[in-house]
């Protein structure tokens, strides 16, 4: 079954790469946004027999890798799910970003509690919980000086991976949502999660 849904999802994701990149408002801000995506497929297609990941974390990923593809595509600050909840919500902006943002801490933080309770590195549930907040707050913080080297390097080219619209405080709130994701999954996922994981072992 694992193998079946890993199969469907790296299609699914390889094709909608494949569009994106065609269809991209601008080459290079598309490059820089797919990139996990380029470099994290075929790491799961490669390790899928070896260690194959529970059904909801594959999901997870698939969600993830679809949301940075479409901000390639679009670029975050025009993707038009961002404008229609910026419409429905009054915002001041396209909130397609902290969407991004949210997936950076749930996925991280879900891929390491499965490495940490598989490998039986821990064995207190509330400790493998913080410590994957703390991965997915790191690879959150990383990101965030990925982006500011862009800016560095690009200047004004940079402006469409940053996707701040204006707003002096998105590194902040980029972090704050990542925050959200990855309590999202060790508070709402955790149950789901650890019976896939019992299935597993």
């Amino acid at each position: 079954m694992n193998d079946r849904l890993a199969a469907v999802l790296a299609a699914l994701i390889a094709l909608a790469l494949i569009a994106s990149g065609l269809a991209s408002f601008d080459r290079t801000t598309w490059w820089m946004e797919v990139v996990p995506v380029i470099l994290a497929l075929p790491v799961l297609i490669a390790t899928h027999r070896r260690f194959p990941l529970t059904p909801l974390l594959y999901w997870v990923i698939a969600i993830h890798a679809l949301v940075l593809i479409a901000g390639g595509a679009w670029s975050y600050a025009r993707v038009p799910l961002g404008f229609w909840l910026q419409h429905a919500l009054e915002l001041s902006r396209n909130p397609y970003d902290k969407i991004g943002h949210f997936m950076q801490g749930l996925t991280p933080a879900l891929l390491a509690a499965e490495v940490l309770r598989r490998g039986d590195y821990l064995k207190a549930p509330r400790m493998t919980a913080f410590l994957a907040v703390c991965v997915a707050m790191t690879v959150s913080a990383c990101y965030e000086l990925v982006e500011w080297g862009a800016a560095l390097i690009l200047g004004q080219g940079a402006d469409e991976f940053l996707g701040t619209q204006g707003d002096p405080w998105d590194t902040q709130s980029d972090m704050l949502m990542a925050l959200l994701g990855a309590s999202f999954a060790m508070l709402c996922l955790r149950r789901l999660h650890d019976r896939q994981l019992a299935k597993a072992s």
